[in-house]
């Protein structure tokens, strides 16, 4: 990262900020170009799981190059100046670029499904077998993961 002064490299305070957010940004690869979609996802510690309809283009993309890179932010506002240049942002943000896979077996479904739906309510959950026969559940190994915090005072935003 070009700006030390802004990284979080603590892995807890990453983790805290994905805990926090309510969407990630998944970018896929569409032959040379970038398609980026936002998703709700549930986080493990080592990997995202994210559902989705069984077909359509992110499903074609992502059988057809696993490699993805994803984004979450949280705490983002503007902040103004008396200069039009002196404008900034304020926030917290994790990048990281991971592998995906499809989650094909209905237990493993329901444990992904479970961990997306903790990410926004606490449980207990149910899944009916025919609603986990019609969705793909998309899981992404995290490969790579770093955190930045810009316009907060110290390191983690305290």
């Amino acid at each position: 990262m070009r700006r030390a002064d802004k990284e979080i490299a603590d892995r807890q305070e990453i983790d805290r900020i994905i805990g926090r957010s309510r969407v990630c940004r998944l970018a896929l690869v569409d032959g040379g170009l970038p398609y980026i979609v936002p998703f709700s996802f549930g986080y493990d510690g080592t990997a995202l799981y994210f559902h989705s309809a069984p077909e359509g283009r992110k499903i074609d993309l992502l059988a057809g190059n696993p490699n993805v890179c994803f984004e979450f932010d949280i705490d983002a506002e503007p902040v103004p100046s008396g200069t039009s240049c002196g404008w900034t942002m304020r926030y917290r943000s994790v990048i990281g670029s991971g592998t995906a896979s499809f989650v094909e077996d209905p237990a493993g479904k329901r444990s992904a499904l479970e961990t997306i739906m903790r990410q926004y309510t606490e449980g207990p959950y149910e899944f009916p077998e025919e609603a986990l026969r019609k969705i793909s559940v998309i899981k992404v190994v995290i490969t790579g993961i770093s955190g930045k915090v810009s316009g907060f005072p110290g390191k983690t935003g305290g």
